[in-house]
């Protein structure tokens, strides 16, 4: 599976860097196409690049779902996909940490929350966006930014995890 990823992941990058058309298509019914986060790389600030996807009405709509995805997975899951292995763990550990602190995160997460301050598109460059057709709505893949030592510094400070 692992080999497949790569495979897919290689051909993607090679696809990214190699043409000059804007967007690439992925037909999710031909092709497989995993839509899990995945880490590209880390930096010594401890933030952490990962492409990510999003479903929406429309590409706007689907990139920032795709933003909101990153920081869900950063926080509550950990980036268990990467290039060379590279993998993180969740910034919570806590059982239901979700449901717990639902208030919490349905503020962080909503349309002009403060997550728009943890995760940044990396690269505006069309070429690094891909698009899966699916039925009703738009899949979208781009790369973000997530400042991660940020967002754990402000989830201590308001109490949801332990320094």
């Amino acid at each position: 599976m692992k080999t497949i990823n790569a495979i897919i992941l290689s051909a993607a990058v090679a696809l990214t860097m190699g043409g000059c058309r804007s967007n690439t298509n992925i037909n999710s019914e031909s092709a497989y196409a995993s839509f899990e986060t995945v880490a590209l790389s880390t930096d010594l600030d401890g933030s952490i690049t990962v492409r990510a996807w999003g479903k929406g009405k429309n590409k706007p709509q689907a990139l920032e779902q795709a933003r909101r995805n990153a920081l869900h997975d950063v926080i509550f899951k950990g980036i268990t996909q990467g290039e060379g292995g590279l993998t993180t763990r969740p910034l919570i550990y806590e059982v239901n940490a979700q449901e717990k602190y639902e208030y919490y995160f349905n503020r962080f997460f909503a349309e002009g929350g403060e997550y728009v301050n943890y995760a940044t598109f990396e690269d505006e460059n069309r070429r690094a966006r891909f698009k899966a057709k699916g039925k009703g709505q738009e899949n979208w893949s781009t790369v973000i930014h997530v400042h991660r030592n940020e967002l754990k510094q402000r989830l201590i400070e308001d109490g949801i995890i332990k320094p």
